[in-house]
């Protein structure tokens, strides 16, 4: 008995680690194409496609996110509205505040690689990203061979 509940503290204890370190948050900085919403029920929407993309510029426990419209030249539209941000170090792990003077909210940083990361909002919805490619179509594009 003694045994098993050992068993089942280390499992706890090992389950609640976090998987993020303070390292890996520079990779939020760059362009981000939203992939999937996973909502609390288990169901999920999947995005093929997306006219906008979130660009994230992130700096000592702070930094901003816009929406920017990337163009067929490999630039980007944008505008001057961005949501500024500050993350903080919980001990179950990373949270993003985003603060517009109006209004807060804030999301759990769930995971994190090179190119995809995912969050989780106030509502429980997951939100998935992936480093976002541009598609150069301008006139200074190589053809593919």
């Amino acid at each position: 008995m003694r045994t098993g509940f050992f068993c089942l503290a280390v499992l706890f204890l090992v389950g609640c680690k976090k998987n993020i370190e303070k390292e890996n948050l520079q990779e939020l900085n760059g362009y981000w194409e939203i992939t999937e919403v996973e909502f609390p029920n288990g169901q999920k929407k999947t995005y093929t496609i997306s006219t906008t993309i979130d660009f994230i510029a992130f700096e000592n426990m702070s930094g901003y996110r816009k929406k920017v419209q990337p163009k067929l030249d490999g630039t980007y539209q944008t505008s001057d509205d961005a949501e500024r941000f500050e993350i903080s170090e919980r001990d179950d792990g990373f949270y993003l505040t985003y603060s517009n003077g109006t209004e807060q909210w804030e999301e759990k940083l769930i995971s994190i690689a090179e190119n995809s990361f995912s969050v989780q909002n106030q509502d429980k919805k997951i939100y998935r990203y992936t480093k976002y490619e541009p598609l150069n179509l301008g006139p200074d594009a190589k053809t593919p061979k």
